[in-house]
């Protein structure tokens, strides 16, 4: 099958000779005393690491046994662990605090880069290694005549290597995630020995004894239990095309994203999937920094070796971001996208199994990492919209579906086994028995001119959200009756509210979003728009106030609500206040526990003009807002390209109101309980745990 990314073989042969150039080159490092210290260090701990993991390539790894592959493992990614970070290169504050401010950050930058080279190796991705080779001896010999040396001219040779690889980097990337060619990983799940764990070491992520011990644990299951939540996954993933009135027979390829550990359930899903006339795709976690986007990782991957490592590099393309370097990128991805066109045409969306119960990250504040200018704030959002410009051209919204489902993580704790098991029940709750409360939910809601939402105890929500008015009530709905296709498990009714006359605070006491946790966030709206913002994460306003921006806004100045919703999913949070782990569950699942508010773009974005209907055959007419209204004038106003759920939780929760144009009030949920007529049945999972609703 030709790729869409092809490498002629006399290229291959030049890069391999490129390669074996840059490998004696850096072997001479090792002895050389010309770069002055405290350089000298630096140069040769990374030179000697570049070494080693230069000789992985094409690593077989059943040549090995558990305990080579463990040490193996352990000896790439030892120096960037929590234990060993506080001196080591990749941390920008050590880099600084031995390099010195101005060169520290930047061989940190070069650092993290470079530690590609080992998953580069690892799928004897020629290319990349090559070119990070050369890139790093052309850094050394700058550092070899420091009489001239320049602050300049280090970032320079970066800036212009990104500029001058782009072509080859981000068409790579966007090859390995549309071209079933790419099938390293396909082959791996379906042919590798799945009893015996050395397999997951053939991946070249960091494996921790989570990915271990999931891998074993699911190997007890029986197939049938293993086939049938497969079935879940795969058969959400069909009802979310037949739900939205897309062909899924149009379609070949599905994109498989999972943690590594759920092999066996992956393995049972390509198959469910096939039998579909879907065939699978599936990619590493992008390696290098620009094909990153900030704390989100996309693809196949592990439990980092350290988040807060992740955390101090999660803005590293400060050092080489500017106008002409967004512009070439821009350029370089349409003509990748181009170039994959058959396989995008054909792209049917993506299935993703996601893991919870890591331990929230609270991440410190730490001196000497690369931060974006304001004006590189700017660039990023606006390289964000014309780049989702892009994949929307190629990959069309109204013609693609998705799935998520989320299974506990080993790290959860003693626990996990039981988690499991609960996870399963909460995943494969009666749809009919919730279609029919969340109908009567969406009746009376489909009366509102607005719902109120007040936080009981520390809380000080108080938010009223407008509803859009209804023209043929009796044939049209605002709010989506959800029962776990694309969004497993089920238990949620939402709109896209209206912006003007929203208005009031949302707060919430923890919240976890985009891998981060959140401490007493608050926002503050007017008109639908985030006027204020804060948390209590740091001791400073100000560094709070910041975090909020960077990774709740995405460097923007506002977003608008996007979604409001109500879960229902009581028998989840019963779960997950029994096992006291509330704040470590997914928003996949938190956000079925409680009302939530989205932030950004709204649940339809780039697919409104699809005719949706829920189950009792009313279409659901509230798509839009007043921003994303504007694609029919300007689209560059409409859209956002973010989407964060924001939950508070029902224990939280003091009184949610469904008002009347007349100003009738009508009492939906008061005290974390459901109170309204047909409804008491969600408060049963309450009464069964604890006696008696509260």
């Amino acid at each position: 099958m030709m790729k869409c990314q092809e490498v002629r073989e006399e290229e291959k042969q030049n890069i391999q000779e490129r390669f074996s150039l840059a490998i004696a080159r850096i072997q001479a490092m090792e002895e050389e005393e010309t770069v002055p210290q405290p350089y000298r260090d630096f140069f040769r701990k990374t030179a000697s690491y570049i070494l080693w993991a230069g000789k992985q390539t094409d690593l077989d790894y059943t040549e090995y046994s558990l305990e080579e592959l463990q040490q193996m493992n352990q000896e790439a990614y030892e120096d960037i662990l929590p234990e060993g970070y506080d001196k080591s290169y990749g941390n920008p504050e050590y880099a600084t605090a031995v390099l010195g401010a101005d060169y520290g950050a930047m061989l940190s930058f070069l650092y993290s880069e470079l530690r590609g080279i080992y998953l580069y190796a690892r799928e004897s991705r020629w290319q990349e290694l090559t070119i990070f080779l050369e890139l790093f001896i052309e850094i050394y010999n700058l550092f070899e005549h420091p009489e001239e040396l320049q602050v300049k001219q280090v970032q320079k040779a970066i800036y212009y290597f990104y500029y001058d690889y782009c072509d080859v980097l981000v068409p790579n990337r966007i090859a390995e995630m549309y071209d079933p060619g790419y099938d390293r990983y396909v082959k791996l799940v379906e042919t590798a020995d799945l009893t015996d764990l050395r397999y997951l070491y053939a991946y070249g992520e960091y494996i921790s004894e989570h990915e271990q011990k999931m891998a074993a644990f699911l190997n007890r299951l029986p197939q049938e239990e293993i086939d049938a939540m497969a079935f879940t996954f795969t058969d959400g993933y069909r009802e979310g095309f037949e739900i939205a009135g897309i062909d899924l027979s149009r379609k070949k390829y599905v994109n498989i994203q999972y943690v590594i550990g759920q092999e066996r359930i992956v393995r049972a899903a390509i198959r469910q999937f096939r039998a579909l006339g879907l065939e699978p795709l599936i990619f590493h976690s992008a390696v290098s920094r620009i094909n990153q986007r900030q704390n989100r990782r996309n693809g196949v991957g592990s439990t980092p070796p350290n988040r807060q490592y992740a955390y101090d590099h999660r803005q590293d393309e400060g050092i080489y971001l500017d106008r002409a370097f967004m512009e070439r990128k821009l350029e370089v991805s349409e003509q990748a996208y181009e170039a994959c066109k058959a396989f995008t045409d054909l792209f049917a969306g993506p299935a993703a199994m996601e893991t919870f119960g890591e331990t929230p990250f609270e991440p410190v504040k730490k001196k000497g990492c690369i931060r974006l200018s304001e004006k590189q704030q700017e660039l990023s959002v606006e390289y964000m919209t014309l780049s989702s410009r892009i994949v929307n051209r190629f990959i069309k919204r109204e013609e693609y579906s998705f799935t998520i489902i989320a299974y506990p993580s080993p790290e959860i704790g003693a626990d996990f086994e039981d988690i499991f098991r609960e996870t399963v029940k909460v995943n494969t709750l009666d749809k009919k028995l919730y279609r029919r409360i969340q109908e009567t939910l969406i009746t009376e809601l489909n009366q509102a001119l607005s719902v109120r939402v007040l936080g009981s105890g520390r809380n000080k929500t108080d938010i009223r959200v407008m509803m859009h008015e209804l023209e043929h009530p009796e044939t049209e709905t605002n709010f989506e009756n959800c029962l776990a296709d694309v969004n497993i498990p089920v238990g949620e009714v939402f709109t896209s509210p209206k912006l003007t006359g929203t208005e009031g605070i949302l707060n919430v006491s923890e919240v976890f979003l985009n891998d981060l946790k959140f401490v007493d966030l608050e926002l503050q709206f007017q008109d639908g728009m985030i006027t204020g913002y804060t948390c209590k994460n740091f001791e400073s306003e100000e560094d709070n106030v910041r975090f909020v921006k960077e990774n709740l806004l995405i460097n923007r100045e506002t977003l608008p609500i996007g979604e409001f919703a109500i879960g229902t999913n009581t028998t989840a949070y019963v779960m997950a206040n029994r096992y006291d782990i509330v704040y470590k569950l997914p928003i996949l699942i938190v956000e079925k526990m409680g009302p939530h508010f989205a932030v950004g773009d709204t649940c339809y974005s780039y697919s409104e003009e699809n005719r949706l209907y829920n189950p009792d055959g009313k279409e659901i007419v509230a798509k839009d807002n007043e921003c994303s209204i504007l694609r029919k004038e300007d689209e560059s106003r409409a859209y956002f390209n973010c989407h964060t759920d924001i939950t508070i939780p029902y224990d939280e929760i003091g009184a949610i109101y469904s008002v009347h144009a007349d100003g009738t009030e009508v009492l939906i949920m008061e005290n974390g309980r459901f109170v309204l007529p047909g409804t008491e049945e969600l408060n049963l999972p309450f009464e069964a745990e604890h006696g008696s609703a509260r």
